[in-house]
């Protein structure tokens, strides 16, 4: 069950804003992967950066990933596709420079073609083109491997198609491993919080990712994915923008559960998407950890009530009520200790008052003098309805 998990660009805590600075704090952070992010354009002299990170990756087996440009057209009009593809061919050279083993790419607006087969034929060709290009960039001659060691050997890129938020665009799920299925050396890229908003909010328990991941598996018959995730806000069907994961409805404890309790059989990358980066990277990473906590202990249990069972010869089931009942006491007995004690109200003391011994006619005396005094200050009953 190998999962690796990395940040989509340079971690926020970076001091210094190169590809391979940001490596070094990812790999310090315990994480594994990264998406170099070149939504927009590359300029030349980043190519630069992007070979010292390729040597480095090749070094620390270090697996680097990048994401082309956001604004693909590519079922526009001869025009449109030929400035997208121009856009992709630079993040191609680039995916080569860094050894990237994923390239993630956009199909961009339905346009006049509109949702159905055709779209579907149309991008199948144009993916087809893109492996195609890929496999030139990586073979293109010889006398390179000194600088790029790793293309003597290796793999080209994998082409990864993501899904996408918006209903106005294309890439629903079932497009995207429709077009995936017909196009060899492409591969899904599953971005979940897109796959939560175009589902009116759908990944919700470890149910449905199971089923989720079912489902690519069944289609394309894979156990290698790529995954996108992030907190995102959405509304009617649409992403509107990512959020920190702990501040939307699609949590991540119920994909680690899955991962954990069922996902034996992946090989999985995740990406963090959110604002936060390799912060909410480590959540997630954390978040594995606990369930593996969780089923290391859940396991224990049941092989402790498997012994039991066999020393005093009751059934599992009635071992592992027993353990149910007595945890519900000890938490009854843990709530009374705990509970607030109610303070007992004082009750005042009458003070009873001594008789007046017989001789004492002086003090008799001052006694009545006070009262009169106190007669005279509070007597209420002449100006009783000037009070309130």
């Amino acid at each position: 069950m190998p999962v690796k998990l990395g940040p989509a660009g340079i971690p926020l805590s970076c001091k210094g804003r190169t590809i391979v600075e940001g490596m070094d704090d990812i790999i310090s952070l315990g994480l594994e992967t990264m998406e170099v992010q070149t939504v927009r354009m590359i300029a030349p002299q980043h190519f630069e950066q992007y070979w010292q990170a390729g040597v480095l990756a090749n070094k620390t087996n270090f697996e680097m990933n990048i994401h082309g440009p956001y604004y693909s057209e590519l079922l526009g009009n001869k025009v449109e596709r030929g400035r997208s593809l121009t856009k992709i061919e630079a993040t191609l050279q680039a995916a080569k420079t860094i050894n990237a083993r994923h390239i993630t790419l956009h199909a961009g607006h339905y346009g006049e073609m509109g949702r159905g087969r055709e779209a579907n034929e149309q991008l199948a060709n144009v993916f087809s083109g893109i492996v195609d290009r890929v496999a030139e960039i990586w073979h293109d001659d010889e006398d390179i491997y000194p600088v790029f060691p790793w293309l003597k050997d290796g793999t080209p890129s994998k082409i990864g198609i993501e899904t996408s938020g918006r209903q106005e665009l294309w890439g629903s799920l079932e497009e995207v491993l429709e077009v995936v299925n017909h196009v060899e050396g492409t591969i899904p890229v599953l971005n979940i919080a897109h796959i939560h908003s175009r589902g009116h909010g759908r990944m919700r328990t470890s149910e449905d990712y199971g089923e989720l991941f079912d489902q690519v598996r069944e289609t394309i018959g894979t156990k290698e994915f790529y995954c996108h995730f992030s907190g995102v806000e959405h509304r009617t069907g649409n992403a509107m923008h990512y959020t920190q994961i702990k501040k939307s409805d699609l949590n991540f404890e119920p994909l680690a559960e899955f991962i954990v309790e069922d996902g034996g059989w992946l090989d999985i990358t995740l990406i963090s998407d959110s604002p936060l980066l390799e912060h909410d990277a480590m959540y997630m990473l954390q978040n594995i950890e606990k369930s593996r906590h969780k089923q290391l202990e859940r396991k224990a249990r049941e092989d402790r009530r498997r012994a039991l069972s066999a020393q005093t010869g009751k059934s599992f089931e009635e071992i592992a009520n027993k353990e149910v009942e007595q945890a519900k006491l000890r938490k009854e007995v843990e709530n009374n200790e705990t509970a607030p004690v109610e303070e007992t109200p004082k009750v005042e003391e009458k003070v009873e008052e001594k008789p007046v011994k017989k001789g004492s006619k002086s003090k008799k005396k001052d006694d009545e003098k006070d009262k009169d005094k106190d007669e005279d200050v509070f007597n209420f009953e002449e100006d009783d309805d000037d009070l309130f």
